[in-house]
């Protein structure tokens, strides 16, 4: 068994890196999210408080909302509208990853059941649905068009990355950048939209705007690719998800593109037999992390990631040194360097 890639050894110096100050920072606006949250999961229908209750119950960091709580701080806001709006990304986020438990038929959600597993599909399909209909309420409800514009644009765009995910799916001759088009999609631009709506609210000027959508933007493109890279790390088993599931499904990610592009003629055979046609037997995972390694895809993706995290950092340049401004900037290095 080939060893895997330890992120670890390849931080650029002993800082760790946390979400701590970004936590605490936004800790008593986060109680009132999380209110919000549960005051608009309510429903007669009791399957659907089930299976609301179930994905948000298994928690996750609530990044994507904090990210807009800080945004708006960061522009000077002291009004109650971000609170809405971060409980609105919230109910995004929620309601893709119902949807993509689906698709990927997945058995596990951050280190317990599915819901699709304990409720299967349909349940789950139109829970999703019942919390994409929450978010859009809660986005009429701050009366902004412009709010409505880029969080509904949002959600348009995520369904794209999602469609597009599908048509790459299982093919190894997928481009770089058809690939960064759909993390773009699917996740970067959520992320994009959590940072813009802070500045929204809080009437940032246009450069501020932009540099804050930039930021989210890089931001979640460095999260997912690190994300590729955790499905093929020795870490992936504590954050709670299916460790190989990438490999099994025959997803297409910047690692396997990395070292698809590295390999010879037989090597690409094995590619083709495991990721193409779904034929894999045991050892076969193992080979991949061999071939992973052999080629540098797992640290070459971490170099990419970490290019999109400069870019994030670098949007927050025109705004003043601050707490919230250091917990951003600490908070992309988390995201680069989280290795469990």
């Amino acid at each position: 068994m080939s060893s895997v890639v330890d992120l670890k050894l390849i931080r650029r110096d002993q800082f760790t890196p946390s979400l701590d100050a970004l936590t605490s920072l936004t800790s008593h606006e986060m109680r009132r999210v999380n209110q919000t949250i549960i005051a608009h999961m309510d429903s007669p229908v009791i399957l659907i408080r089930k299976v609301a209750e179930h994905v948000v119950a298994a928690g996750g960091k609530r990044l994507r909302p904090m990210l807009t709580l800080a945004s708006a701080g960061l522009c000077g806001y002291t009004g109650e509208r971000h609170i809405g709006l971060a409980a609105c990304v919230e109910f995004i986020h929620t309601a893709t990853l119902l949807h993509d438990d689906v698709v990927d038929e997945d058995m596990l959600r951050r280190g317990t059941a599915s819901a699709n597993a304990v409720w299967g599909n349909k349940a789950s399909v139109l829970v999703g649905d019942f919390l994409f209909s929450r978010a859009f309420e809660l986005m009429v409800a701050d009366g902004a068009l412009e709010v409505l514009r880029v969080l509904s644009q949002a959600s348009s765009t995520i369904a794209e990355g999602e469609v597009m995910q599908l048509i790459t799916a299982n093919d190894v001759e997928t481009s770089e950048a058809a690939y960064l088009e759909v993390i773009s999609s699917k996740t970067a631009r959520l992320f994009a939209a959590a940072t813009e709506v802070g500045a929204i609210v809080a009437d940032a000027s246009e450069a501020e705007r932009r540099a804050l959508e930039s930021f989210g933007y890089n931001t979640g493109m460095a999260f997912q690719l690190i994300d590729d890279v955790l499905d093929y790390s020795a870490h992936q088993a504590i954050l709670g998800k299916t460790v190989s599931n990438d490999f099994k499904e025959g997803k297409i990610t910047l690692p396997v593109l990395f070292a698809y592009g590295a390999a010879d003629k037989r090597e690409r055979r094995f590619w083709h037999r495991t990721l193409v046609d779904l034929d894999q037997g045991e050892g076969d995972f193992g080979h991949a992390l061999k071939l992973l390694n052999q080629s540098g895809a797992l640290t070459g993706t971490v170099d990419r990631a970490r290019e999109y995290a400069v870019a994030a950092q670098a949007a927050l340049d025109q705004f003043p040194d601050g707490r919230i401004r250091a917990a951003l900037l600490e908070a992309v290095e988390f995201v680069v360097d989280r290795s469990y």
